[in-house]
């Protein structure tokens, strides 16, 4: 039977099917197939939701039981599932979730099931572990490395890690965990491999909050305790005590002896909001994203679907773990892009938490300074409550925004920072201020170009310039990570000498501000300059203690740092994110550079915005620069109903991708001409065309886009399209549904 045309008869209860031995049981396994398998049950029968372990061919592989096995053909030709695993069965309202989010997103359920068992080691037995711990004894005299070791186990109090995992969090050898073993600064002892997390006090008092906080968050721990579904944006300008505010929301929902998922944009803000937990309920929660270790992520999996773990805080991938009484999700910084998923299942993790807490009766919070035009919408529409903070925690007010308008500004070529800027950055040293300029592109810069013949470097394997990284001394593409030398020659001419940078990254950026600025202390942030978590934290905590000028950065800036001493903000290009056909390129630029501006001024000294352009007049500039979001938001919406774009359309983006172009363009051509089932609910159909980035990782791939009315059966018209369409070869067909990007 095929997987989607059945789903666990459980869903949405707790009352699960018990199946004896032998009987016929329906398995859903992680392979790929386009079925569900027929098993016998095994040695002491299973239950509906148990994982198991099951024969396919000479492999044993994950499965989960979905239901009662198909019947009318000999018994004797089944093979018996192996055993059960030793976890909490997946319960009916996650296989519901499971199947809803792959109907949505036209994903084969042997993916979702994939996505909601991203653990390693669950058909292993449970065993026990030789851990490490601290002993409190400090040696007298400390190598760096051994300091470093030292240094990571405060960072992590009680925490026991295996030789080799704190060996890789220390960046050292694992010679040198030995070596304190030996001195007694650690203690090995036996534990077993996933146990329990320290407990959460929900009765630990919290920060006192102001007025206008203790309202909201009022709301947000009355639609708690109603035990009923919800969605709550909560908007707060930068710096207002949002996160204090939904704190007192997870609070009321660990005392309901309920679950919660915090999700975070990025891993880089994960270890300060731990911090941040740990001193609001007396302990750690627990991890889920990749900086987390194989032995962790397992723990963690297993712990939440014994309801062992009573707060989780992770990346959008965390709302697939399998949860016991999820009570409350918080989606901080909403409006991020990297909550959509752009590989393999293709969702949004703010739509999808939304979903979910529909299925389970829990509240879901969207927070942020700027939220997305969808969420928006949805307050607009009775859909989503609304509560908003509009002044910042404490003495801090908001900070005064101004453009500078570069075709007055005498500046030299070479040179990205006007000397109004240059000035204003002056005056801040002088006070022992802080400045940060800001930049939205990694690297040294975005293309280099021989001088002689006007070639730019490529990528061999992607239609994508590569991108200078002066500090690693090499060429890399952002699309698939292939890197290469700086060529002294030109790879087309031949001529040598004349290969010359284009456009400033933040490395270059970097580069003039040491020049402008020799006496300055400086420190650049951004992604790909750290070379671990723990690194990139160092740093931020770095420079919150003022042991910084000048902060020059990426986008990673703009997410959720307090930086006390910064007073001042320098957009160096605002009209970056202006072009272009991506019908969100306002609403992203408007929350880019708001966000940014945010930093400055968070503590007493008022701070200011400095905003580069050469378009002082354009309308996301004026939006951003008065402060009327609301204005902004409904010019924004109106030229979206106008388009029938969303959120008051429906967009779907196919991707037909091969290594010969032209049967990738032969099928596009062939997709559009047979578009019927589209065409029977009002959908069009636009392309093929090439993509932007026309061939990645040695792929050509060709785009189609679906437009529709926002009421339209897409994903049913969509599957009945397809279905005209068997792919065969190397041809590959992704659907996208509500697209975040274009590329």
């Amino acid at each position: 039977m095929p997987a989607r045309q059945m789903k666990m008869s459980n869903a949405g209860s707790d009352v699960a099917r018990r199946f004896g031995a032998g009987e016929r049981v329906a398995v859903m396994t992680t392979q790929p197939l386009d079925r569900i398998l027929t098993y016998k049950a095994p040695e002491g029968g299973c239950v509906q939701g148990d994982y198991v372990e099951a024969p396919l061919g000479p492999r044993k592989v994950l499965g989960v039981v979905w239901g009662p096995g198909e019947t009318g053909f000999d018994a004797a030709k089944l093979r018996a599932v192996n055993k059960v695993l030793d976890v909490a069965p997946m319960r009916g309202e996650m296989a519901d979730f499971l199947t809803r989010v792959g109907d949505y997103t036209i994903t084969p359920m042997n993916h979702m099931l994939r996505l909601a068992t991203r653990a390693p080691g669950l058909m292993d037995p449970p065993s026990m572990r030789k851990v490490l711990r601290a002993t409190g004894f400090r040696p007298n005299r400390l190598t760096d490395a051994r300091a470093k070791v030292i240094a990571a186990m405060d960072d992590n109090p009680g925490a026991a890690f295996t030789q080799t995992e704190l060996a890789g969090l220390a960046d050292v050898s694992g010679s040198v965990v030995k070596g304190l073993v030996k001195l007694g600064a650690l203690r090995e002892e036996d534990a077993p491999r996933d146990m329990p997390y320290p407990f959460l006090d929900p009765l630990k008092p919290g920060k006192t909050l102001t007025e206008d906080q203790g309202v909201a968050a009022r709301q947000l721990t009355d639609a708690v305790k109603s035990g009923r579904y919800g969605t709550t944006l909560l908007r707060g300008v930068t710096g207002s005590g949002k996160t204090e505010v939904y704190m007192e929301a997870v609070a009321a929902c660990l005392r309901k002896g309920r679950q919660a998922l915090v999700l975070l944009p990025e891993i880089a803000l994960t270890s300060e909001f731990l911090k941040r937990v740990e001193e609001r309920f007396g302990a750690r929660p627990a991890e889920w994203h990749s900086g987390v270790t194989m032995t962790e992520r397992r723990r963690c999996w297993r712990m939440i679907g014994e309801g062992e773990a009573q707060l989780v805080v992770g990346a959008r991938s965390a709302l697939f773990l399998p949860f016991r009484d999820l009570g409350l999700i918080i989606v901080d910084e909403e409006h991020d892009n990297s909550y959509k998923q752009e590989d393999g299942v293709l969702y949004s993790a703010r739509d999808m938490a939304v979903l979910r807490a529909s299925i389970v009766d829990a509240q879901v919070v969207l927070a942020s300074a700027t939220p997305s035009l969808e969420t928006w919408a949805n307050c607009e529409a009775g859909k989503y409550k609304r509560i908003e903070l509009t002044s910042r925690y404490g003495p801090a007010v908001l900070p005064d925004m101004r453009a500078i308008d570069m075709r007055t500004e005498d500046l030299p070529s070479n040179s990205w920072i006007s000397p109004t800027l240059k000035s204003a950055i002056t005056a801040r040293i002088a006070k022992g201020e802080q400045s940060l300029l800001f930049i939205n592109r990694r690297g040294y810069a975005p293309v280099t170009i021989c001088r002689a013949c006007g070639h730019q470097v490529g990528c061999d394997h992607c239609d994508a310039r590569m991108v200078e990284h002066r500090f690693q001394k090499r060429l890399v593409c952002h699309q698939c990570g292939e890197t290469k030398p700086m060529p002294e020659v030109c790879p087309d001419c031949e001529v040598e000498g004349k290969m010359a940078p284009v456009g400033p990254g933040v490395e270059r950026l970097a580069e003039e501000v040491t020049t402008s600025f020799p006496d300055a202390r400086i420190a650049v942030l951004s992604s790909d300059l750290f070379g671990s978590a723990r690194a990139l934290k160092a740093e931020i905590e770095r420079i919150a203690a003022g042991e910084a000028d000048i902060i020059i950065g990426t986008q990673l800036v703009a997410k959720g740092h307090n930086f006390p001493h910064l007073t001042l903000v320098g957009v160096i290009d605002a009209d970056l994110g202006l072009q272009g056909s991506d019908l969100r390129a306002a609403e992203r630029s408007f929350q880019l550079i708001r966000q940014v501006a945010g930093r400055a001024g968070r503590s007493e000294a008022r701070g200011t915005a400095l905003l580069q352009t050469f378009q002082p007049e354009h309308p996301v500039i004026r939006a951003i620069l008065s402060g009327d979001e609301e204005k902004f938001w409904r010019a924004e919406a109106g030229e979206r109903h106008h388009a029938g774009v969303p959120p008051y359309g429906r967009l779907a983006g196919i991707v037909i991708s091969s290594p010969d172009v032209q049967a990738a363009f032969d099928l596009g051509s062939d997709m559009a001409r047979r578009d019927g089932p589209l065409r029977d609910i009002g959908a069009q159909v636009f392309g093929p065309a090439p993509a932007p980035i026309a061939r990645v990782r040695g792929r050509h791939r060709v785009r189609l886009l679906i437009k529709a009315e926002k009421s339209a059966p897409i994903q049913a018209a969509i599957r009945k399209w397809l279905t005209q369409f068997p792919v065969k070869g190397d041809l590959r067909i992704q659907v996208d549904i509500d697209p975040q990007s274009f590329y």
